[in-house]
């Protein structure tokens, strides 16, 4: 269960860069950015989303550790 609970808070964080990605390109659009600032955006926006998948495997690992010891 923790596997599967962890996989489902995986997807859930690619959604959210999913949605942030679009909404970055669609500001472009509308802003006329160039597309120097759409790519740094979406960098920042990966950085973040494998900080937090790092988290959910790390937190993971520790009630796996946990339930594994009872």
């Amino acid at each position: 269960m923790v596997k599967a609970e962890t996989e489902q808070a995986r997807v859930a964080i690619r959604n959210v860069r999913r949605d942030a990605n679009q909404d970055i390109k669609e500001l472009s659009k509308e802003r006329s950015s160039p597309p120097d600032q759409e790519k740094e955006g979406e960098g920042a926006i990966q950085k973040l989303t494998d900080q937090y998948v790092a988290k959910a495997d790390e937190v993971m690992s520790g009630k796996e550790k946990e339930l594994l010891a009872v």
